[in-house]
């Protein structure tokens, strides 16, 4: 908690204060009230509007003369200074300050209750080096100087036990941040810091104008053209001025005309384009060590196109980079692929975690791929058993320490004494590390496999089992996907892992059940019908589940007759429930993998449902969030059973219609399976990607019969999972099976008011069984250092881990509140983080007028918005299925971070230009395109990714040359896009196309992208393919990125 205004030690002025009290605050969020006060190029107090705000903009010219300035639709005073010499009629008396950049008198400042300034006070100054990126202009007038001093902070002690390095500069004086560029004093003379390495800035619109492709990279520091008048002001702090900043003093300009769409403007057009330039500033600067970059909010002198620069605002064209930096910290962490915080920086105290507002937690995916030559270790202790701690019974890390001559370790998780077991001691070197600690994994690396002894087992180890359970009924048969099953199972059946151990079965359905004998004995396999659904009994239990090996010929005769065997099956119904009943009873032994392909609403029998969702009068009322929760609890119960049976459930939803996959995903949400939704499948055109996923299902290595606990250092302690597992007790996760497609989140608490630790510690263990029937411990440790300091928890922060944290919190929150609640709570957490960090930084350095943000979260307003907009969350009733956003919900619980950042932005890549060069290789990174309409050429081709189809976008002017050839057909004589299959052809066109596409499938091997191509203005598919999800436009009612930015903004301003 920052100290008080008026204690000693650290002479902190009181809480900052914009120099207006602000108006009531309206029940829109969105709508601000209280003018908001910026600062002109020239260093005189310039207002800056925020949307809506409130009455005549006022601002006075150079000269002291009121000015008119274009009214924003605005309900209140607009005060400032403009650079014009330009003289209007005065409408209303400007308000007056003392001087340019001094502060209105302590009359103007409004009381205020004590618990609210003790969550908003923050230091004059930030600490040295800490990174704060303001949005948008320069730092601050001409003439201002810093007020207040900065007294060093008494030092952290250093860590005991041999933890990791505290940074040194971490836990210098005034802060815990460590300075990015220099850890001198502030009076020392120094370079200027990187741009890059301090902040982004983001210069808001002129109008709604998204950037164009040529220019989508944030703006350079300075411009090569013009030189930098780098005399106007000290080397040493202070960022170089554009030359033709001086251009603008004294320059008559008529007053802009007003906006049409609120827009933000600038200083001078200079800065629109470099951001990061400033004027130059007078007086003492030895305080100010941070370089801020930001844009101011407000209109343009002399510029028509008013509003924010789009090509400035920050965007995630690089695609994702995983937080290695802490590595060089923590070198004994476990890589972020494994386990992510979403601040890696953990708050000393109740009330610093109070003014966090984002969510505290961790993004585990404890079997994620690695690449080869990165294979996590085996470690085998054999009969000496796991070292594991006697109290907590964390396992044996790079983190504990070893004393007493190396014969008793000390536990990192709970600082227990514990003995050295004699088969596992080592003499200590001089520096009290055990001699063999690069020889042994479990002491060197944070990711680590141990074979696990007999006493981890309760059972043998079970062998991989597959289980089909298969609609047969009408609407199987007529959508082809009983053909694909058939086919792909039958392809994969020797790549199935645990050979010669591997157990398979089938179970059909339609109105009634179908058992098939798959016995060894037989040349050809039996089928045994059940009709009675209310006495459900195996006809013959031991021959219903075999092992492949000694039953392959049988199982490959029934996979080639299934398609041909109810070819003629006229029977609609679909008895659902009881056929999961009866596949519990025939898996219930062993455990193992439920397939269950389901291509109708189940109708009859036991878990019957009914259609929901047409009753369009209970959308936006309380009860809304009533469609996307099971109706019935029978198949929750049935997960349960299936859960205590070890037994993992797919669901793989296939239908024109209505199949309800709330409740069906309840199967999959408590078993650690998976829900796959194939609307309106149709084989000719679905095969390639259900062949594919299905595939993969089978294939990848899978833990069986698991069980996930995450421990944690005193002082912490998850409170919430969420994924797809049962929550066996209050830490242990239940997954009758995992793979590496699966990711889980939690949310983290403090025990303590006060944290008395210097480092937390994380170890993740996963026990299962692998398919070749050894019983293992998977075991990631990582540490983060306890800071005091909110600034540190920000400099800290991942954004990958905050939104998929935020997203998994954000769908949970639709199955108990209406879709508008859900998107308003991820907006307000968004809000309340930017103004508290804006607490902490922006008065002092007279930052009226600006978005100021680490820039650790330069990306987070647009996740959050794309979040708003996903399919699980967007709109209401008529803007997505009701069973296709219950599918993506259940979809985005359990995707890993890389992949969900990918789903909510996703690439969008300019490639005929691809086609017809012959040298240039096709490059994702250089040539990712702002997600918004305006990046789209009619000349031109396109191809959207995001991670689960590719929408291939045909501009309409397009060469017909180009477009045959590289399609392979006509257009002129193809009508139906829809239909049309994306193969490779004899063209070189063609050829190169496929290339690509194979090259961006080839990046993300956990889904088929399914190709659709759409041509410009082909309406309604380009709309809800492609259009609908360009994120940084305004689509149905929903901001675009440029109007989001402005309502952040507009809403951390407000009091």
């Amino acid at each position: 908690m920052q100290p008080m205004g008026n204690d000693k030690p650290t002479n902190v002025p009181g809480r900052p204060v914009y120099p207006f009290p602000a108006a009531p605050h309206p029940s829109s969020p969105f709508i601000s009230s209280g003018p908001v006060v910026g600062l002109e190029a020239s260093g005189a107090s310039r207002a800056t509007s925020p949307f809506l705000s409130s009455g005549p903009g006022t601002s006075l010219g150079a000269s002291g003369t009121p000015q008119t300035t274009a009214p924003f639709l605005s309900p209140g005073p607009i005060t400032g200074t403009q650079m014009s010499n330009y003289r209007s009629p005065p409408q209303q008396p400007p308000v007056r300050y003392n001087g340019p950049s001094s502060p209105p008198p302590p009359t103007s400042y409004p009381a205020q209750d004590a618990t609210t300034y003790q969550q908003t006070q923050a230091p004059r100054f930030p600490p040295p080096g800490q990174s704060v990126t303001p949005l948008w202009g320069p730092v601050g007038p001409p003439g201002s100087s810093p007020v207040g001093s900065l007294r060093p902070q008494p030092q952290i002690p250093s860590v005991p036990m041999g933890p990791p390095p505290q940074l040194a500069t971490q836990m210098s004086s005034r802060s815990n941040m460590p300075p990015p560029l220099s850890e001198s004093s502030f009076s020392a003379t120094r370079p200027p810091p990187q741009p890059s390495l301090q902040g982004y800035s983001y210069v808001l619109p002129r109008g709604n104008m998204p950037p164009s492709p040529a220019e989508l990279q944030l703006p350079a520091p300075r411009s090569v053209s013009q030189p930098q008048l780098q005399q106007a002001f000290p080397a040493s702090h202070v960022p170089p001025v554009h030359a033709s900043y001086h251009a603008h003093q004294g320059r008559v300009v008529p007053p802009p005309p007003p906006p049409i769409a609120g827009p933000l403007g600038y200083n001078s057009r200079e800065q629109m384009q470099y951001p990061n330039i400033g004027p130059p500033m007078g007086g003492n600067l030895q305080g100010l060590v941070e370089e801020f970059q930001s844009l101011s909010v407000g209109s343009a002198p002399g510029v028509v196109d008013h509003g924010v620069d789009a090509k400035s605002l920050p965007r995630p064209l690089n695609g994702h980079e995983e937080p290695i930096k802490i590595l060089e910290t923590y070198p004994l962490n476990c890589h972020p692929r494994f386990l992510r915080l979403t601040t890696h920086a953990i708050p000393s105290s109740q009330s610093l975690l109070a003014r966090w507002h984002l969510p505290l937690g961790a993004v585990v995916h404890p079997l994620a791929e690695v690449p080869d030559g990165e294979e996590v270790p085996i470690v085998n202790f054999g009969p000496a058993g796991i070292i594991r701690c006697r109290r907590c019974r964390t396992y044996v890390n790079p983190y504990v320490t070893f004393t007493d001559a190396g014969r008793k370790w000390r536990c990192n998780i709970c600082s227990l004494l514990n003995d050295v077991p004699g088969e596992y001691y080592c003499a200590l070197d001089a520096s009290g590390r055990r001699c063999d600690v690069d020889q042994r994994p479990e002491l060197s690396k944070g990711s680590v496999e141990f074979v696990a002894p007999t006493e981890y087992m309760v059972r043998p180890p079970m062998p991989p089992l597959y289980f089909f359970l298969i609609d047969v009924s009408v609407s199987a048969v007529r959508g082809g996907f009983l053909e694909v099953v058939a086919k792909t199972i039958e392809s994969c059946l020797d790549e199935l892992p645990g050979f010669p151990r591997t157990q398979i079965g089938f179970l059909t359905f339609d109105s009634t059940l179908h058992f098939h004998n798959l016995k060894s004995s037989l040349m050809q396999p039996q089928m045994l019908v059940v009709a009675d659904l209310d006495d459900i009994f195996l006809p013959l239990p031991d021959d219903l589940l075999v092992n492949l090996a000694d039953s392959r010929h049988v199982v490959d005769a029934l996979l080639d007759s299934l398609p041909s065997m109810f070819q003629d099956n006229a029977n609609i119904e679909s008895a659902l429930g009881p056929a999961l009943k009866a596949a519990l009873m025939v898996m219930s032994q062993l455990g193992g993998k439920l397939l269950v392909f389901q291509s109708t609403l189940p109708a009859i029998g036991v878990g019957r449902l009914r259609l929901r969702g047409d009753d369009l009068r209970i959308y936006g009322t309380d009860k809304e969030h009533t469609l996307r929760i099971p109706e019935d609890p029978f198949y929750k119960q049935m997960a349960a059973e299936f859960t205590k049976n070890q037994i993992a459930v797919d669901v793989y939803a296939f239908s024109e219609k209505y199949t309800d996959i709330a409740s069906l995903g309840s199967l999959a949400k408590y078993t650690g399976g998976q829900v796959y939704h194939y609307p309106s499948f149709q084989a000719p055109t679905h095969h390639e990607k259900l062949g594919y996923e299905l595939a993969r299902d089978l294939t990848r290595e899978t833990a069986w019969e698991s069980v996930m606990r995450i421990r944690c250092g005193k002082g912490v302690r998850f409170t919430t999972y969420h994924g797809h597992f049962m929550l066996r007790s209050t830490d242990l996760l239940a997954l009758p099976a995992v793979d590496c497609d699966k990711a889980f989140a939690m949310q983290l608490s403090l025990e303590d008011t006060l944290m008395t630790t210097q480092t937390v510690y994380f170890q993740v263990a996963l026990l299962y069984t692998s398919s070749s029937g050894e019983r293992r411990i998977r075991v990631h440790t990582a540490a983060a250092p306890v800071v005091v300091d909110l600034g540190e928890m920000y400099r800290w922060a991942d954004t990958g881990a905050i939104i998929s944290l935020l997203s998994r919190l954000a769908v949970e929150n639709t199955l108990s509140h209406k879709l508008e609640d859900a998107r308003q709570l991820m907006q307000l957490k968004l809000v309340k983080s930017l103004k508290e960090y804006r607490n902490l930084h922006a008065v002092q350095h007279r930052l009226g007028g600006r978005l100021i943000f680490p820039e650790s979260l330069r990306f987070l307003p647009l996740y959050v918005l794309a979040l708003c907009k996903s399919v699980a969350l967007r709109g209401g009733y008529a803007d997505v299925p009701l069973d296709e956003r219950c599918a993506a919900g259940y979809n985005m619980m359990i995707l890993s971070i890389r992949r969900m950042l990918k789903l909510l932005h996703p690439g969008l890549y300019r490639i005929d230009e691809n086609l017809i060069k012959d040298s240039e290789e096709f490059n994702e990174s250089s040539k990712q395109l702002a997600l918004s309409a305006q990046s789209l050429d009619p000349r031109a081709l396109y191809i959207y990714d995001d991670g689960f189809s590719f929408i291939i976008w045909l501009g309409r002017m397009l060469s017909p040359d180009l477009l045959n050839n590289t399609l392979g057909v006509d257009l002129s004589v193809f009508p139906d896009l829809s239909r049309l299959a994306l193969l490779e052809h004899g063209h070189e066109y063609s050829r190169k196309l496929m290339r690509i596409i194979r090259r961006l499938r080839e990046k993300d091997p956990s889904c088929f992208q399914l190709c659709h191509v759409v041509r410009q203005g082909e309406q309604p598919r380009e709309g809800s393919l492609l259009l609908s999800n360009l994120v940084e436009d305004q689509t149905a009612g929903t901001s675009g990125y440029i109007d989001w930015i402005l309502q952040i903004y507009r809403q951390s301003q407000s009091s």
